[in-house]
């Protein structure tokens, strides 16, 4: 019993990373527009986040944690946003490859994260914003220490339950707003959407760049609660991005659907620790990298059952990847 509690207490938090991730992407998705730079986003928002964090603790002689996580949200939000901002010129205002951007997008975040972070790093393998881990990580009080329940469900802190909220109100936004249903005719069909007067350009830049501060707030996340507060210069957010965008795939492009997804994929990818003491099955190290690829499996399985139902309802955006131009509406 003790293994499988910690063993979703080690699942939900890593999946709450991919599942913000994943929700900010398929609000870009759902626009038409796709968005391969998930990963460099998050290394954006994550750095930002963690700098800000970090210089505020360090300059202030009695810092707030509060306002420490103001402060780190607002910069990852910023930052993230500005990241989604270069990919929505590039490939909205000037036609760019959408694949190619992404791709480019990603480099360029975890080239911008790592080259700043040298500075805070300063010669150390590692820094840390304790005060920010802290406040981030912080539990339910009283909850939290309701027995077993209290531990498996109360004992995150409150991006967790704020990645839950969200995901339910895109789910609402996207299927009972007219808002949102405007979106979904752009990604769908932004020709059709256009001459119904809907403004084609200005719906994909404000999904992109929304997409893109949600993302933010997971590798923020990652970094000031999964992580512990503590920046190095690894690549565990790149990878962690990339599963955030099979993860879209995964959920059909549903956001209630990522919830369940995302603590799915974090059972999976840890399963490899927790198989030895929940069933008796010793894992050898080198089967280790092997299991940790089921989430990516499971994917390609989904993605070839939906393909073959063909589902309209299953279906990605029937404009996802292609560029506008409504001189050829």
């Amino acid at each position: 019993m003790s293994s499988l509690i910690a063993w979703i207490l080690r699942a939900i938090p890593f999946g709450t990373i991919i599942m913000y991730g994943a929700m900010g992407e398929i609000v870009t998705e759902k626009s038409g527009n796709l968005n391969l730079g998930v990963p460099g986003i998050m290394y954006l928002g994550g750095f930002a986040g963690f700098a800000s964090a970090y210089y505020y603790e360090n300059l202030t002689a009695n810092p707030n944690p509060v306002l420490s996580v103001v402060i780190a949200l607002l910069c990852a939000l910023i930052a993230s946003t500005l990241g989604g901002l270069i990919y929505a010129f590039l490939t909205i205002t000037l036609r760019a490859n959408q694949n190619v951007t992404g791709l480019a997008l990603t480099t360029f975040g975890m080239g911008v994260a790592n080259f700043f972070g040298v500075f805070i790093l300063n010669g150390s393998s590692y820094s840390a914003a304790p005060l920010a881990n802290k406040a981030f990580a912080a539990k339910i009080p009283v909850l939290s220490g309701l027995g077993t329940v209290g531990q498996v469900v109360f004992s995150y802190g409150f991006l967790v339950y704020a990645a839950i909220v969200l995901a339910i109100v895109l789910f609402w936004f996207l299927s009972r707003t007219r808002v949102g249903l405007n979106l979904r005719a752009v990604g769908e069909n932004p020709a059709t959407a256009d001459a119904a007067g809907i403004n084609v350009t200005r719906y994909k830049y404000v999904a992109t760049l929304c997409g893109a501060a949600i993302s933010g707030v997971g590798g923020l996340y990652y970094v000031l609660d999964y992580n512990q507060g503590i920046w190095a210069t690894t690549e565990q957010i790149e990878a962690l991005g990339w599963l955030a965008v099979a993860l879209v795939i995964f959920t059909t492009w549903k956001p209630l659907n990522a919830i369940w997804g995302a603590y799915l994929f974090g059972m999976l990818y840890w399963l490899y620790q927790f198989l030895p003491s929940l069933m008796g099955i010793s894992v050898p190290s080198y089967a280790t990298d092997l299991i940790q690829m089921v989430p990516y499996v499971v994917t390609i399985l989904v993605l070839i059952v939906v393909s073959l139902r063909r589902k309209k309802e299953n279906q990605p955006p029937a404009s996802l990847g292609i560029a506008y131009f409504r001189e050829e509406r």
